[in-house]
């Protein structure tokens, strides 16, 4: 892809070295607002770049990560020098969020959006039990655990793979189900489903058994039920240097130990 250097726009988070890298890139490239911009540089850590995703969803904005927050895992080295020639060299890969419908115990319905995943957790000290339906044919009759979540290849790196998920290649036509803690059946550990699935999630007890959910950061109390698919018109559209691009991060993250 190509760019001119005045139609970045740089954008951080908080910390004083993702603040202090946006003045000196904005001083270097120069800086246009976000609405004019081709590309917009993401400047922090992971959970920042995805805020930015969020916040250019359906615009056509382009979002070039560097790291200047922790892990990073999704955001491309830091260098200051040849970032037009860097994202003009760039591969863009296309991230379709998932749609959340939420139904809440006082009958009120919630939509949100979701990059890395949507996810059921208990609200109180009992187990929860949720019953999962995948494209109208229920799959688990009754799963007792401390929750459950549907993630995105894009997510499947974060929460999803702290509770043992796979990790999936962003290009990948998969979502990942995966339970944290499960109690009964014990041995289940998730599945992989189509990106096209429609996946249900029904509490049971829902008054003994309080469960929350949340896309991302858009959390829902004591839901009913949640159904959870991918968008099919909501996209993101994010930039990787070749020589570091997604899948081979995702590739060398399955061969650590």
């Amino acid at each position: 892809m190509s760019t001119a250097a005045n139609s970045i726009a740089f954008v951080s988070s908080d910390t004083a070295d993702a603040k202090a890298a946006l003045e000196s890139l904005s001083a270097r490239y120069g800086q246009c607002s976000i609405a004019e911009a081709a590309v917009v540089v993401a400047l922090g850590g992971d959970g920042f770049l995805l805020q930015t995703l969020r916040d250019t969803m359906g615009t056509g904005k382009k979002v070039y990560g560097m790291n200047r927050g922790t892990i990073g895992f999704l955001m491309n080295e830091y260098r200051s020098g040849g970032l037009t020639e860097r994202i003009a060299a760039a591969v863009a890969e296309t991230i379709r969020p998932l749609e959340m419908l939420a139904v809440t115990s006082e009958g009120e319905t919630v939509s949100a959006l979701a990059i890395n995943e949507v996810a059921l957790w208990r609200q109180s000290y009992q187990t929860a039990k949720i019953r999962i339906s995948v494209d109208d044919q229920i799959r688990l009759e009754e799963l007792s655990c401390d929750g459950v979540m549907i993630a995105t290849p894009a997510g499947s790196t974060a929460y999803n793979l702290s509770a043992h998920g796979p990790i999936l290649p962003l290009d990948a036509p998969l979502l990942a189900l995966t339970p944290v803690s499960p109690f009964r059946p014990r041995r289940w550990r998730g599945a992989l489903l189509s990106n096209k699935a429609t996946v249900r999630f029904d509490i049971l007890e829902p008054e003994k058994r309080p469960v929350n959910a949340a896309a991302d950061h858009t959390e829902v109390k004591a839901v009913t039920s949640v159904t959870v698919r991918e968008s099919p018109a909501a996209t993101a559209t994010l930039l990787f240097d070749p020589n570091h691009s997604w899948n081979e991060r995702i590739l060398a993250e399955q061969f650590r130990y």
